[in-house]
């Protein structure tokens, strides 16, 4: 029995190394965390840029960029990062998170994802009630009083969000907070969040997006005023009000 359990520590010894030689890895590279994962969503267009071409976004603004981060679903690689690093910030930020909650239908299957890996139970938010059945509005079992984490995959104007808060709060949860994959630091949202003490951690934002889309030729550096143009006023800005055709 003894090369058995000699083994077995030889094993467990090996796999103890790895780990902590994998968290010094990890804790010397994270300051860069948000440029990476910029970068990995620009090189499979779930960030695309046109600043010559805008894009009429949902609401109705005309902007130099397009986000659409479902996308990472079918890179497994990018999907398991982020899985990974979204679990990671509830761990480190909202310890005692008993439930995870998507805000939107784009971020329903990366919260299940998410949930799965922390062993949590999920649940999603509706737009808008069903008009059949229960009318749910959160849609899974959720009981009043639990402490439940918002996950979305981007943050614009932070509406979404907002109303989900409510939504749960309505419903008698505590929100203890909100992660995100990416988020453009628009004055709105943060003015939001404020306003409705809402603690908002985003593995990767607009600022990190320039930087990388810098570094990797996606815009040239004469382009990065265009980009700023709009991030200080996207409700009106258009590419005419800056030059160009």
């Amino acid at each position: 029995m003894q090369p058995i359990i000699l083994v077995v520590e030889v094993f467990f010894y090996y796999f103890c190394t790895q780990i902590i030689q994998n968290r010094k890895h990890l804790i010397t590279t994270m300051e860069r965390l948000d440029l990476t994962l910029a970068k990995k969503l620009l090189k499979i267009n779930a960030i695309m840029l046109q600043p010559d071409r805008p894009f009429l976004w949902g609401n109705g603004w005309n902007a130099p960029i397009y986000n659409d981060n479902k996308i990472t679903l079918s890179y497994p690689n990018v999907r398991r990062f982020v899985k990974v690093e979204l679990s990671r910030l509830i761990l480190e930020h909202f310890p005692d998170a008993e439930v995870v909650a998507s805000v939107a239908m784009g971020s329903i299957a990366m919260g299940a994802l998410v949930a799965d890996t922390l062993g949590l139970p999920f649940i999603y938010l509706r737009d808008m009630p069903k008009d059949h059945g229960l009318e749910n509005l959160i849609e899974g079992n959720f009981k009043p009083g639990q402490n439940v984490v918002l996950i979305e995959d981007l943050v614009s104007t932070g509406q979404n969000a907002v109303k989900a808060l409510h939504e749960v709060r309505l419903a008698g949860g505590n929100v203890l907070g909100m992660v995100t994959m990416f988020t453009y630091n628009f004055q709105q949202a943060i003015d939001a969040f404020t306003a409705e003490a809402l603690e908002l951690i985003s593995l990767t934002n607009y600022n990190a997006m320039i930087d990388a889309a810098v570094a990797t030729g996606s815009i040239t550096k004469n382009d990065v005023a265009t980009f700023e143009c709009w991030h200080q006023d996207p409700e009106s800005w258009t590419h005419t009000a800056i030059g160009l055709d």
